[in-house]
């Protein structure tokens, strides 16, 4: 009986020997698509918190735009460079790169309507694009009146780093606007 035992366990081990081989096969296999797949998790986490950063830029640098620069000085509107300054002090803050290559300005499509709010402006600093006398709501109906406004544009060039794949050092534009209603 004991002999028998023994014979058991001897059987065991050398079956479970051979596992140990197939085990470290399959962990080759199965191991690189793991960590593509969280490396890729990573990237496109990233491009998407770099989106939101840049809508939030467009966001300030419109509001820079759509307010008057003081009230004594006649209520004059901000100029390009200074809504350009206050969304490059929003993507530095950020620690999102803001060099020349990077920014880059972007022209929506359809263009802005000017319609009864004025004459269509466009000025640009660093990429930075400002309309004015943009109609934020167009078709004006009786329900909803006209809404007019500014509206700040810019796209950032984005660089994926995946290695052994397609988007391998290929480069994005993530593409910001951001309207806004002008105070009075």
């Amino acid at each position: 009986m004991l002999s028998k035992t023994i014979n058991s366990v001897i059987r065991l081990r050398q079956v479970a020997a051979g596992t140990e081989a197939a085990e470290i096969a399959e962990a080759a296999l199965v191991l690189p698509i793991v960590f593509m797949l969280l490396f890729g998790i990573i990237w496109f986490g990233r491009a998407f918190n770099i989106y939101t950063t840049i809508t939030y830029a467009a966001r300030e640098g419109a509001q820079v735009a759509a307010q008057p620069t003081c009230a004594t000085c006649g209520n004059t509107a901000s100029s390009a460079t200074n809504v350009a300054n206050r969304v490059l002090q929003v993507l530095q803050a950020s620690h999102i790169d803001t060099s020349s290559a990077s920014l880059q300005q972007y022209t929506p499509a359809p263009a802005p309507v000017a319609g009864s709010c004025g004459t269509l402006g466009t000025s640009s600093s660093s990429g930075v694009t400002v309309y004015t006398n943009v109609l934020l709501n167009p078709p004006v109906t009786a329900n909803k009146p006209q809404a007019c406004g500014v509206l700040v544009t810019f796209q950032y060039k984005f660089q994926f780093y995946f290695p052994f794949t397609s988007l391998n050092n290929q480069a994005i534009y993530l593409k910001a606007e951001a309207p806004m209603q002008v105070e009075n």
